[in-house]
């Protein structure tokens, strides 16, 4: 049910630039420019293990089996603060998404934690992440940590397959990559894979960029090294300006003064 609290967390906002070094490498706004995705490493601006941290709290994803998952809404005001939206349920159109477990269906996750928000270094990376594919005030931005455990064999996705998440902007940083053999993100041209643009093994620390709306992703199965160990891969992902009608016409009701994608 839609909480009639209309209150937003606000939280404050610093943007420090680390000695002076660009918070994306060139060679980022060159690959995107000239085609659709850019990988590179974020190491030297965030604490990779305090953000490691808040994976062992993560609680169960409600619908999809042997995932964990946090999200929260954010954007960006006039003067650039850093809010959080109250309550308001991920949406994907089953134009987005091929597995019955999600598709067409509000999921309600719990937020991520307050203390992970407020860190300087996640704010930094929320503020560089949005100046990079320039998204402006009031534009809503999901962020979301998610990931799986196990022991046997898994899809990542869950049946979703080769897809796109239904937005223009999306970037997939890796957080741990434990006892992994698998869990490669590729790029295709096309929703049935016949055209690849790219294959990328993303270590901790790593960010893949991808124009959402001009290339389909997928990951591939996950086994462990040691089947007497569990495995664990966490990533975070983050996208912005929704293509999904679906999921627009939510965030409209939620968050009356957002900005969207009416395209």
């Amino acid at each position: 049910m839609k909480s009639s609290n209309t209150s937003y967390l606000r939280l404050p906002f610093e943007f420090p630039i680390q000695g002076g070094i660009p918070y994306w490498e060139p060679s980022v706004t060159h690959d995107l420019s000239q085609g659709s995705w850019s990988k590179t490493n974020i190491e030297e601006h965030i604490d990779l293990a305090q953000w490691q941290s808040y994976l062992s709290d993560l609680p169960k994803d409600p619908y999809v089996d042997t995932r964990w998952k946090r999200m929260s809404w954010l954007f960006l005001d006039d003067s650039n603060k850093l809010h959080v939206l109250h309550e308001c349920p991920m949406a994907q159109g089953g134009q987005y998404n091929d597995a019955a477990t999600m598709a067409d269906k509000l999921r309600y996750y719990p937020p991520l934690q307050q203390e992970f928000l407020q860190r300087k270094d996640v704010q930094e990376f929320v503020k560089n992440w949005a100046s990079l594919w320039n998204i402006g005030p009031q534009e809503p931005i999901l962020m979301q940590i998610n990931g799986i455990r196990g022991q046997q064999a898994l899809d990542p996705l869950q049946g979703q397959g080769i897809h796109q998440d239904g937005s223009q902007f999306l970037s997939i940083l890796v957080l741990n990559r434990n006892n992994v053999v698998g869990g490669n993100n590729a790029l295709y041209k096309d929703k049935a894979g016949e055209h690849t643009i790219a294959e990328v093994t993303l270590e901790p620390g790593e960010i893949l960029h991808v124009r959402d709306n001009e290339v389909f992703h997928n990951v591939s199965q996950i086994h462990p090294i040691n089947n007497d160990t569990p495995f664990e891969r966490f990533i975070i992902i983050i996208n912005s300006r929704f293509n999904d009608k679906f999921q627009n016409k939510i965030l409209k009701e939620y968050y009356p003064q957002a900005i969207l994608n009416n395209h």
